[in-house]
């Protein structure tokens, strides 16, 4: 009897195939996803079950993305324990299949993506979220170039008395880091190792790295990401830094924080964006030529601005992250774009007309990048094909005071998106009402405590 020929491999089969051959050492295989508030959940497998895995796929309930930062679920809208929390089919996302340097044991890992029955993109992944917005620009023959920036913080992983975080020891001089030294060499160069090592596990995953900055309080690093051509793969990639520079840091011994303000007195940790839009002949639209900046680019600035209020929600999605927002220390405070000018929310940094983008700097480190992203792209998409007039640039101190039209307060910023007319439109009222709901029953659960200052305050109020 004649045997049948095999099957031939399927893309991801022969990906796990020279992932295998190329990297024999490694014992785990984890299955990661971000979920709502960026918090990067999975599986661990033992590596024999990958190429099964790479094939066939596996199951997450699909209410874990709808989990509040502390990994509880509130049923929001009826998503977790009034539907009985049931499965969704998870596939790998071909290309993100590395190895992890930082782990030990040895083990890689790949990012995944969850269906519905129907095989339709499960509607509550940030990921999915963004992939409608990037479909979008896409039928008006636009597709986005983005580069992300995130600053973050090195912490000692021990804590004061209180819990509060304090900065490391230098492995230099080994005393406790203080003072400000902004884009200060002594500062990277005393961090050099544990910044190489992050570059270094960074390119094992085919994340570009670019400038290293030592910023504006101690144990302050920003490192730049490079401009990617496909949005998708800019966002996973921001995941992947994210997890391999806490890796790394433990590895040495450290502590990262992207939590956007862990000292009342020092700077905040942002979350820039940099977004370029190409048309299909791979010309930059935003390219003004001596008017340097285009009708389409003003048109999406005036889009991104009108849908502000909605989504600061998302673009300071914890209670930690509205204390950032101050005036005069370069972070937004104002719905106003400009030229050149750190002060402003949208930032149109000058150069060549073809490298002409949008610096978006209004998110805090802790925004979950897909969410974050999908909120331009969607106030891009609105502007442009709305024809929307943006405002003159502003020049000068943009930070001087607060915008009234901006919620700088967790609640009223939920309420603004609940009542959102055009995120609901571009995310779908169900994403809008269950991250609504998630985030107010965090906020809830916060907020139903009672702090040290309370008594201090009011056990002996008349």
């Amino acid at each position: 009897m004649t045997k049948p020929p095999a099957k031939p491999a399927s893309k991801v089969g022969r990906e796990a195939a020279k992932f295998l051959s190329a990297h024999p050492d490694l014992v785990h295989l984890d299955t990661i996803f971000a979920d709502l508030s960026g918090v990067v959940r999975g599986k661990r497998y033992p590596i024999a079950q990958l190429e099964k895995i790479m094939t066939d796929g596996l199951a997450f309930p699909g209410s874990v993305f709808l989990l509040d930062t502390m990994g509880h679920s509130h049923d929001p809208a009826g998503l977790g324990f009034s539907d009985g929390d049931p499965d969704r089919s998870a596939k790998a996302i071909p290309g993100t299949l590395k190895p992890a340097p930082w782990s030990e044991p040895p083990s890689g890992q790949v990012m995944v993506t969850l269906t519905r029955g129907d095989g339709a993109p499960h509607e509550f992944e940030p990921r999915n979220v963004l992939a409608a917005q990037v479909a979008r620009l896409a039928e008006l023959g636009l597709k986005p170039v983005v580069a992300f920036e995130l600053e973050f913080y090195l912490i000692d992983p021990q804590r004061v008395e209180t819990g509060a975080p304090r900065p490391p020891l230098s492995p230099v001089t080994g005393e406790r880091e203080s003072g400000t030294q902004v884009y200060g060499m002594v500062e990277v160069d005393a961090y050099a190792g544990l910044l190489d090592e992050i570059t270094r596990a960074c390119a094992a995953q085919d994340v570009e790295t670019g400038a290293i900055t030592a910023e504006y309080a101690p144990g302050q690093f920003e490192i730049n990401l490079q401009h990617v051509d496909d949005p998708m793969r800019a966002a996973d990639q921001c995941v992947m830094f994210k997890r391999a520079v806490k890796g790394v840091a433990r590895r040495h011994g450290y502590q990262v924080t992207f939590m956007p303000k862990p000292y009342l007195d020092a700077a905040g940790s942002g979350l820039h964006l940099h977004v370029s839009l190409l048309d299909r002949r791979g010309r930059n639209v935003f390219d003004g030529g001596p008017e340097v900046a285009s009708p389409i680019l003003t048109q999406a600035i005036a889009g991104v601005l009108d849908i502000l209020p909605e989504s600061m929600a998302i673009l300071a999605p914890n209670v930690n992250s509205f204390r950032r927002y101050l005036p005069d220390i370069f972070v937004p405070i104002r719905r106003c774009w400009g030229y050149e000018n750190r002060s402003v929310a949208l930032r149109v940094p000058l150069g060549p007309g073809s490298a002409r983008r949008i610096e978006h700097r209004v998110a805090g480190a802790d925004a979950n990048p897909y969410l974050a992203l999908a909120t331009a792209l969607a106030g891009i998409h609105h502007g442009i094909a709305g024809q929307l007039e943006a405002p003159p640039p502003t020049e000068g101190n943009a930070g001087y005071a607060y915008d009234d039209a901006l919620p700088f307060r967790p609640r009223r910023a939920l309420e603004c998106m609940a009542q959102s007319r055009v995120l609901a439109e571009y995310f779908g009222p169900a994403y809008v009402e269950a991250y609504v709901a998630c985030k107010l029953a965090e906020l809830d659960t916060f907020e139903n405590e009672i702090s040290p200052k309370e008594y201090a305050w009011y056990l002996q109020a008349e």
